[in-house]
């Protein structure tokens, strides 16, 4: 996948994630429609950030896990203000619990990595074992790559209980190939991330206040 692709793909990731939020938290339910194209999301910023480890250089794979563990803890606070609970805990969680299981050279700990994040985060074993997934379709090819991403989706849908995630593989591959030079920022995804998140507490905090 072209870099150009994959920024594309986490924009419109973000889109999706903001309307998928908007309807939990200020729409109340209201637009189904918005929850159903979040189930977008996920599998997109996974396969993008599998794209983008298992292309770099082998310490690109520690340098993201630190930046995903520790902005997901200092992002976790406001993530409990604006949902209501500490848990589930943020995705960012969850994408780092993905790497570690991709990228760790003990079993064990591997296995108990996808146990706890089961009890604790955001897509559970789902999550986790989906960006397991898309680590093993970058690293393998054929059949095996094939496989390894059918069997992450499925895990995907069904712990979602509909098939809305398939939706993420033909934009997947639509933006597989983009030419162009499209601007990266390293924090762009995290810096969006708690801001929607402020602002999303800011206006459920208005909203509440004018109907009491």
């Amino acid at each position: 996948m072209t870099s150009g692709g994959r920024e594309v793909l986490k924009w419109i990731a973000l889109v999706l994630m903001t309307g998928d939020h908007v309807h939990k938290v200020l729409l109340h339910g209201a637009a189904p429609w918005l929850e159903d194209a979040g189930r977008i999301v996920f599998p997109i910023f996974a396969f993008v950030l599998g794209s983008n480890l298992w292309q770099a250089s082998p310490g690109a794979t520690d340098r993201a896990l630190r930046r995903l563990v520790v902005a997901g803890v200092l992002i976790q606070p406001l993530h409990a203000l604006v949902f209501g609970a500490w848990l589930p805990l943020n995705i960012l969680l969850t994408l780092a619990a993905g790497v570690y299981v991709a990228s760790t050279q003990s079993l064990w700990r591997a296995v108990l990595c996808l146990l706890v994040g089961s009890f604790f985060l955001d897509y559970q074993w789902a999550g986790v074992g989906f960006v397991l997934a898309c680590a093993m379709f970058q690293r393998w090819h054929g059949w095996r790559a094939c496989l390894a991403l059918a069997c992450g989706m499925f895990g995907l849908c069904w712990f979602n209980g509909n098939a809305w995630a398939l939706l993420a593989l033909p934009l997947l591959w639509c933006f597989r190939s983009l030419r162009g030079d499209v601007p990266r920022g390293r924090w762009t995804f995290l810096g969006y991330y708690a801001a929607h998140l402020a602002v999303l507490a800011g206006f459920a905090s208005i909203l509440g206040e004018s109907m009491q």
